[in-house]
């Protein structure tokens, strides 16, 4: 059976938000024939979580033993994943019922893309969904249209949060990248300048806004620009050593 798996870097602190993302992924309505895996790998010294994760049949968990960060907790997890495709669920975040299921539509539609991005609402405190308008049109995108996008904008209009991509071409790439910030970003420009995605006409996901979330640290926004400077050479020197699959 072909398989999915979900790859989840969590903190110690987060387990009811975890609990409400494994209860979204229980609820996933997949194609015929398919299956997931749930990998939960948990930053920090103190793991707490393992109990909690152990209730969900489709999950594998294990600990960092110390904080590593959120870009080595990712590749950790996606060194342990089975897939053929992988998806990225921020532990804070939820999946609506077809989310994974347009992504594996979307790769069927289209053999050659190696990335599916996820339109995704906000989910505010109230309990209501606050949707994103993003300045790119749906359905296919081809190599270097959004790699281009951000090096005219510098950024993406795109949360890469959502995101199904083929395992072999995330592990191609190195995985998420060694950066302050925008790590993630990162891994999309890159896989999007060697190979055409597809964005969701639709929201797949979504994303909590929380008091919690590490972005809203007053310290966050001030490493941006050097993990702004980090990806914009990697875009050159990808570019300029003319690398393709």
């Amino acid at each position: 059976m072909p398989l999915l798996s979900l790859l989840t870097p969590v903190l110690a602190d987060r387990a009811e938000l975890l609990a409400e993302a494994g209860n979204s992924i229980a609820a996933q309505q997949l194609p015929p024939g398919w299956v997931l895996e749930w990998i939960v790998q948990e930053d920090g010294p103190s793991p707490s979580l393992h109990e909690l994760v152990e209730g969900f049949p489709f999950s594998r968990y294990r600990a960092n033993g110390e904080r590593l960060g959120v870009a080595v907790t990712r590749n950790l997890a996606l060194s342990r994943a089975d897939g053929e495709l992988v998806h990225v669920l921020d532990s804070d975040d939820l999946l609506l019922p077809q989310g994974l299921s347009v992504a594996i539509e979307a790769f069927a539609a289209h053999p050659d893309i190696h990335w599916v991005a996820g339109q995704g609402d906000d989910l505010l405190a109230d309990g209501s969904r606050r949707s994103v308008r993003l300045d790119l049109a749906a359905g296919r995108v081809e190599r270097g249209v959004l790699t281009q996008y951000f090096v005219d904008h510098g950024g993406v209009p795109i949360h890469p949060a959502g995101l199904t991509m083929r395992t072999a071409a995330v592990r191609a790439l190195g995985g998420w990248a060694a950066a302050p910030r925008s790590e993630d970003v990162a891994l999309l420009v890159a896989v999007a300048d060697l190979a055409p995605g597809y964005l969701t006409p639709t929201a797949t996901w979504l994303a909590r806004q929380h008091p919690g979330q590490t972005t809203r640290a007053p310290s966050w926004q001030s490493l941006f620009p050097l993990a702004d400077t980090q990806i914009t050479q990697r875009i050159t020197a990808q570019r300029t050593a003319n690398l393709h699959y």
